[in-house]
């Protein structure tokens, strides 16, 4: 069954035993990240990592507030909040779905009913009020009276780390929702961390475009038809080289206007995922979690800016970006174990804000690996693995490994059909949404454990010859790469580890693994119960 909101979340956690609930008195400036930090890569008495969720209820500064932290930081409750007990029971779903076709005779279209009927439950739905709704101020408030984290020492303030941030295409009109780190400045502004490549930024900027042309060819500002060679085209190639796509305030004429957003904190736990996957744009996250949940979420229509929010939130936050402001943002300790750099990013003004009675407020922290966000990770590998086959059908498994920060490694595994197939593989790879943002890209035979790391490193360091089988490229790299040339823009590696094939020119013998013959194999597994014992192994 889905859960309706964060508290029944809570109350979930609490009767598997995920759940501790601490009194002691803790700050949310630095001792919080501190414990968590500790918490998250504790081991239980069967050595699983992670700790368990944990709910401050005793907070420095703001007395009567609880904090949620670590919710999704182990396996099994990731597992529980998408309610499987496999992540490969989503990935069979995805399956299902993507293996529809159309119906032929009327008893094909009986079979479909079912599925049908399941999709209908998919989608968002506007209902006229909800638990976020219970307190709303327009005029007295203040960012301030949450507690929101400083996690580490050098951090440039407080920062809201798990927000769910709704933006609308201006194109389309379709929702997207993200989660982009913010820095609290003050009582009601914040940076906005979306970076460049992801799809709110990319939102921004069409509004940007839009303002141009219309200026340009004296349009309507919603008008996004800009026929190649016209003058709003150039307009809008003009402010982007400018502006360098909206990271710089671009000299002379900029383009005035604002973005309204609204970000919901504490909501439940398919929405909270959701809006981390790495959907394509034209599919609504909302859309995504309804999906996880088999139930729709419930929506609500915001005070003072067209978007809407699920109506089970414990905070909302309304408001809106300049398009032509920036401010300077970080630096921000981050999951790559280091400090991401100070930069420029958009400015969020709060307009309005609601929330729930006595609202938890929900986060997480980031740093050295492992940490709650490997959890998140390893779900979406895992879950979205069919919908990379879907462009990639060669593709056997991916492994983007936790120490990887997942922007940095991914080894997948290939059914090889042809010469040169793997380079194929890797830029695919780098076309693929986030994805492009891999550092190294490992490829690896059908017959090689991508899981196994031990599996891996011997067939990959046996298998290539380094001059040959590693290829760079340059392109889009993550904000948080601080090795990279320049911001946003460096190179990538492949290594192409498959066995060589003699229409890609290796001519030599390949020699043949390792492994005992079956019968041998046979009779040392009859008796090694017995050896085991004599040996003391296990």
């Amino acid at each position: 069954m889905p859960f309706d909101d964060l508290r029944q979340w809570i109350a979930a956690l609490d009767r598997a035993g995920e759940l501790k609930r601490i009194q002691t008195e803790a700050d949310p400036i630095l001792e919080i990240a501190e414990i968590t930090d500790r918490v998250s890569k504790s081991r239980d008495a069967k050595g699983s990592r992670g700790g368990p969720a944990v709910l401050f209820q005793q907070l420095k500064s703001h007395p009567g507030s609880q904090l949620l932290i670590n919710q999704f930081g182990s396996e099994s409750r990731m597992k529980l909040a998408v309610g499987v007990n496999s992540f490969d029971e989503i990935a069979a779903r995805i399956r299902m779905f993507m293996e529809v076709k159309s119906p032929q005779g009327f008893l094909d279209k009986l079979k479909l009913l079912p599925l049908l009927t399941e999709a209908g439950k998919f989608f968002p739905r506007t209902v006229p009020t909800g638990p976020c709704k219970e307190v709303i101020k327009r005029d007295h408030f203040s960012l301030l009276d949450f507690p929101i984290l400083q996690c580490w020492p050098k951090d440039a303030g407080r920062f809201i780390t798990l927000p769910c941030v709704t933006t609308r295409d201006p194109k389309s009109g379709k929702r997207n929702l993200g989660m982009y780190r913010m820095q609290v400045y003050d009582e009601r502004t914040t940076g906005m961390h979306w970076q460049r490549q992801k799809v709110a930024a990319e939102h921004a900027r069409e509004r940007m475009r839009a303002a141009v042309s219309s200026e340009s060819n004296h349009l309507a500002p919603d008008a996004f038809a800009r026929p190649a060679g016209s003058g709003s085209a150039r307009a809008a190639v003009d402010i982007m080289a400018r502006s360098s796509g909206g990271s710089i305030l671009a000299h002379g004429e900029r383009p005035s206007g604002k973005m309204q957003v609204a970000v919901a904190i504490g909501t439940d736990p398919a929405v909270t995922f959701s809006a981390i996957v790495p959907a394509p744009p034209e599919i609504e996250e909302y859309l995504i979690a309804g999906f996880l949940r088999g139930a729709p979420v419930d929506l609500v229509k915001c005070e003072t800016v067209d978007l809407e929010v699920p109506a089970s939130s414990e905070i909302v936050l309304e408001g809106y970006v300049n398009l032509d402001e920036l401010r300077s943002e970080g630096p921000f300790g981050d999951h790559t174990g280091f400090y991401s750099l100070e930069d420029l990013y958009p400015v969020f003004h709060v307009t309005c804000i609601t929330h729930r009675k006595d609202p938890i407020y929900a986060t997480t922290i980031v740093g050295k690996p492992p940490q709650e966000d490997a959890y998140m990770g390893k779900a979406v590998e895992r879950i979205f693995l069919p919908l990379m086959k879907l462009t990639i059908p060669e593709l056997v498994d991916v492994n983007l490994p936790i120490e990887g920060v997942f922007h940095n490694l991914m080894i997948v595994s290939i059914k090889k059909s042809y010469p040169g197939q793997a380079r194929k593989v890797m830029n695919a790879i780098w076309s693929l949404g986030q994805a492009m943002f891999t550092k190294c890209v490992i490829v690896v035979d059908e017959d090689v454990d991508v899981q196994d790391l031990g599996d891996v490193t011997l067939k990959v360091l046996n298998h290539i010859d380094p001059e040959r089988d590693i290829q760079f490229t340059l392109g889009p790299v993550d904000s948080l790469d601080h090795a990279s040339r320049l911001a946003n823009y460096g190179s990538k590696m492949g290594i192409d580890a498959t066995r060589k094939w003699s229409t890609e020119g290796f001519t030599r013998p390949w020699p043949e693994e390792i492994v005992m013959d079956a019968k041998t194999r046979a009779l040392v597994d009859g008796k090694w119960k017995t050896l085991a014992k004599e040996l003391g192994i296990d």
